[in-house]
This record gives structure tokens, C-alpha cells and sequence, in this order.
């Protein structure tokens, strides 16, 4: 698979090729669930979709989005893929999700990838959707860190400090449970980078826009470490 991490250009969209691009492109907005947010182009505001916002009962902090590369900010971008528009596409490797807009284009988010987001690759659908998720520490971590023990069983209640952060949506393959997450995170930093736990971390606010759009069975790919996908 190939990409480029140009944003679609608006002169581009008026003009032309262009105008075949625009109606394709407000076509895919009708891919995933209705009143979804409206996709990134050059005018987008970068200050206000990454400012500190409440979300239900809690406070969420700003994202220093200048200080990362700006291939890790949410944008429309080119990829050549073969998949139905609304599958997204998982580069643990890359550091990137992609929700499919088209065969040529997709919604790119950077993203932050513990160990568990390379022990597992594939096909799946989300099967479970949840807004500031229940976390409960995998065994492996409660070795590694007793303190944790207390949240084995009932685990910590949703909230900026939970490590799944403001939304989870869980992957399953038939009636199993891959126990693969894309989530957000309570660690910003994290975005783009090789981390200690978890799957597929997400900024707060970018896990919230890919939440907003996606429904439940949606299919997702998470591609291998050589950045194939799986047979």
C-alpha cells in the first residue's frame, strides 16, 4: 500500500479533475454513521480540533499538536487501497489509522502503539463501542506492577486517568474477542511512538472524531509488521 501525507488541496476540489474529487469526497461523508464531523481540509482549524473541550462529566486538556509532526495530525491524505470506503486500516509500523474514504483517499490519524498492538494482526469488526471505558490491567501488567491488583476485578472507572482514555472500540473475530483495542489515551505524548502497554492509543480528541464516525461491525485491518496485510 502507498500513501502520501499531502492533505487534499481545496484549489484541487474546485477546479477540473477536481470537481469529479469534491462529489466523490462529499459522497464518502455518507460512509460511516449521520452527523459525523466534517472531514479535514486546508481550512480546517487545527487550534479548535485539538483545544480543551468537556466531553460528559469530564475535562479534556489541549493537545500541543504543533510540537509533533504534522503527519501524525487528522487529515485527509492519498492511499491507494482496495477496501470498502468506512473499513479503517491499521499501520501499527507507520504509526497510522486510516479510515477509507475512497480507493484512492482516507482519513488519517496518528497513533501510539504498546506492545500489544504488535501481537496481533488482521481482519476484525468492532463489535463494542464505549465512551470513557472501564479499564481492567491485563495480568502480565499486575506482575509487573502489584499496586494495579485493586483494579483486577470491578477495574478503574472511566476518566482522564484511565489509560483507555475518552473512548475504546473493542475488535472481535466472529464470537471471539481479539482483546485488540484502538482507545485513547491518557498520555498525549505517546502519539507516534513505541510505548510500554496498550494497543492502539489515540488523542483524546482524535478517538472521539473516529468514534463519532464509525459504526458498529466495521470492518478493520490491522496490518502485519512489514506493513502487509495478513493473509
Amino acid at each position: 500500500m502507498h500513501f502520501s501525507a499531502l492533505p487534499i488541496s481545496r484549489r484541487a476540489l474546485l477546479g477540473g479533475a477536481g470537481a469529479t474529487l469534491a462529489l466523490t469526497l462529499a459522497g464518502c461523508n455518507t460512509v460511516g454513521l449521520h452527523d459525523q464531523p466534517p472531514l479535514p481540509d486546508e481550512r480546517f482549524d487545527y487550534d479548535l480540533a485539538y483545544a480543551a473541550r468537556k466531553d460528559g462529566d469530564f475535562d479534556i486538556p489541549a493537545i500541543n499538536y504543533k510540537a509533533f509532526d504534522r503527519r501524525y495530525w487528522r487529515q485527509v491524505v492519498d492511499y491507494e487501497n482496495r477496501e470498502i470506503p468506512g473499513t479503517i486500516v491499521v499501520d501499527p509500523q507507520n504509526k497510522f489509522l486510516y479510515w477509507i474514504l475512497s480507493r484512492r483517499k482516507a482519513l488519517r490519524y496518528g497513533i501510539g502503539v504498546g506492545k500489544a498492538g504488535f501481537a496481533w494482526s488482521g481482519d476484525a469488526v468492532i463489535r463494542m463501542k464505549q465512551e470513557w471505558p472501564v479499564w481492567r490491567p491485563p495480568k502480565e501488567m499486575i506482575a509487573r506492577r502489584p499496586e494495579l491488583a485493586r483494579y483486577g476485578d470491578d477495574g478503574m472507572e472511566g476518566g482522564p486517568k484511565n489509560p483507555l482514555g475518552a473512548r475504546a472500540l473493542y475488535l472481535w473475530q466472529g464470537n471471539v474477542d481479539t482483546l485488540y483495542r484502538i482507545h485513547g489515551t491518557n498520555e498525549p505524548s505517546s502519539i507516534g511512538k513505541n510505548v510500554s502497554s496498550g494497543c492502539i492509543r489515540m488523542w483524546h480528541q482524535d478517538v472521539i472524531d473516529l468514534y463519532a464516525r464509525v459504526p458498529m461491525n466495521t470492518k478493520v485491518i490491522v496490518l502485519g509488521g512489514d506493513g502487509t496485510t495478513p493473509a
